[in-house]
Order: C-alpha cells, then sequence, then structure tokens
C-alpha cells in the first residue's frame, strides 16, 4: 500500500523559510512522481511544484523562484522549500504521487495523496 506523509508545517512570520518533507513508502515503480499542492480555505487545491525520478522540475509560474522542490530516491523522499513567505501562502499543504503524462500541476494528475501540513504566514 502506497503512503505518503507530510511534516514541516507551522507558524511562521512573513519573510522567513521554511522546508516541508514528503516521505513515500509502498513504492515498487521507481519513476513516480512526486508533487506538493496547496489549498487554502474557500479555494480549490492549487499545483506548486513537480519532481520526476531523474529529478525533471516542473513550477508553477507564480512561485517559481521562492519555491524549491527536492527528490532523494534513495528514501523516497521530497522536499520544498519555501523562501520569503507570504500571508497568501497560508494554507494546508498536500504531497501528492502518481505517473502523470500531462498537466503536472493539476490534482486529478495524482492517484495518491498525504494528509496535508498546516502552514500558517502572519504578518
Amino acid at each position: 500500500q502506497v503512503q505518503l506523509v507530510e511534516t514541516g508545517g507551522g507558524s511562521v512570520q512573513s519573510g522567513e523559510s521554511l522546508t516541508l518533507s514528503c516521505k513515500a513508502s509502498g513504492f515498487t515503480d521507481r519513476n513516480y512522481y512526486l508533487a506538493w499542492f496547496r489549498q487554502a480555505p474557500g479555494k480549490g487545491r492549487e499545483g506548486i511544484a513537480t519532481i520526476g525520478a531523474s529529478s525533471w522540475t516542473t513550477y508553477a509560474p507564480s512561485l517559481k523562484g521562492r519555491f524549491t522542490i527536492f527528490r532523494d530516491n534513495s528514501n523516497n523522499t521530497a522536499s520544498l522549500q519555501m523562501n520569503s513567505l507570504k500571508p497568501e501562502d497560508t494554507a494546508m499543504y498536500y504531497c501528492a504521487a502518481g505517473r502523470p503524462t500531462s498537466w503536472l500541476l493539476l490534482p486529478g494528475s495524482y492517484n495518491y495523496w498525504g494528509q496535508g501540513t498546516q502552514v500558517t504566514v502572519s504578518s
């Protein structure tokens, strides 16, 4: 059974940094993509970044430069480094896994999801 567990969320002030971690287990296929999404209250789930087994990355244009995704294939872990955080970054952050062939930043492209970790940014 595939399982994804997110850690690293918390409360920070505007301008600070935070790093999230997603540990995946139960995979037998090393070609899976890992991705990060977020969802703020009253809004839909928004794609942040994706990374393949060979470390190819895709970013939401508005977040590239502030957010960076990394993958460690030795332990099936994907990290999301978030810099210069803003109040509008406040959301529940989710890790996802799957083998998408297109539209990498859409939730429907992924089969497995973690329970999420809360990030709150105050001004």
